[in-house]
């Protein structure tokens, strides 16, 4: 899921939060930005400025709902940046 989140055209990167709780641990690490819990999947993302972020979210979420396993999916909108061109991604 978080290869599909990061996918998307108005998402720079995904974001662990500001206390790195959105994260899933796996084998070996963890994958920040996407928290998969019992009843819900969490993912965070950092926006592209531009459009309405209740309408990206809204993409985002149905863009993900399919993989979610029947999850209710959240969006977390951590940050919004401005003046990254097309397939410009943020460094971390």
């Amino acid at each position: 899921m978080a290869e599909e989140a990061a996918a998307f055209p108005d998402v720079v990167e995904l974001s662990s939060g500001a206390f790195g709780t959105l994260a899933t641990p796996v084998p070996g690490g963890r994958v920040p930005g996407v928290a998969v819990r019992p009843d819900s999947v969490e993912v965070g993302v950092v926006v592209r400025f531009g459009r309405p972020l209740p309408e990206l979210a809204a993409e985002l979420r149905r863009g993900l709902a399919p993989l979610a396993g029947g999850r209710t999916v959240h969006i977390s909108v951590e940050d919004v940046v401005a003046g990254l061109g097309d397939g410009v991604r943020a460094r971390g």
